[in-house]
């Protein structure tokens, strides 16, 4: 009888199931939030901080932005044409539109931490490499395209390419020689900066996971290090 009431009160408390299932690791649900929330800034603050200025898309070939897929090719044509510096010129802009919009995010992520549940901490806790990079994409992505947006496009305007972008993307997409989501450049600057910044997050996490010991962390030691 008393074996029956124990399994009923798991599972009208699956969150405290899910910590006292894993005794090895003798977490509380207040360390698992408190590690995560501690995991989640350093990641936010370290990717901005790399990102978020000069040379951080484009210095960095991990998250550098290049003209997507048939363009690239098609640009490959123009700088044996001599127009190479128009090329090279509108690839920095694009980089640098990435770079100025990157801190916009900081606020947004932050703000996701702190909204953060503990059921969404046990799940980044037990989840696997990317828990982390996943939680934020889904909970900011869209917000925080919404501000790179005007951002980005305000830096692409200023480029002669940019205009010729739109139009020979929209007619290689009609072709089916460009994804429809890249025929727009402001819409790709936006959506490759996203990448870059969730990618650069994941690395911290990483990083984490492999070595807490070494962040000088004693809540991020005690979540990650078992």
């Amino acid at each position: 009888m008393r074996r029956r009431e124990f399994s009923r009160s798991l599972v009208a408390f699956p969150a405290v199931a899910l910590v006292v299932a894993t005794p090895a690791r003798a977490l509380s649900e207040g360390d698992a939030a408190s590690g995560v929330r501690a995991a989640l800034e350093r990641g936010a603050n370290a990717a901005v901080s790399l990102l978020g200025r000069s040379d951080g898309f484009l210095g960095n070939p991990k998250v550098r932005i290049e003209l997507p897929g048939f363009l690239k090719d098609a640009a490959k044509l123009l700088k044996a044409t001599g127009q190479g510096k128009r090329v090279d010129e509108l690839v920095t802009a694009m980089n640098r539109a990435a770079e100025a919009a990157v801190p916009e995010a900081k606020t947004l992520l932050l703000n996701a931490v702190k909204a953060m549940s503990v059921e969404d901490a046990l799940k980044i806790v037990r989840g696997g490499d990317t828990s982390v990079t996943d939680f934020f994409s889904v909970k900011t992505r869209e917000p925080i395209g919404q501000k790179f947006l005007p951002i980005v496009t305000r830096a692409t305007e200023k480029v002669s390419l940019a205009k010729k972008y739109d139009a020979v993307a929209g007619k290689a997409a009609g072709m089916g020689l460009l994804k429809k989501e890249d025929a727009d450049l402001k819409g790709y600057v936006t959506g490759k900066a996203l990448d870059g910044l969730y990618l650069m997050i994941g690395e911290e996490e990483k990083k984490i996971r492999r070595d807490p010991v070494a962040t000088g962390s004693a809540i991020l030691k005690k979540v990650f290090g078992g």
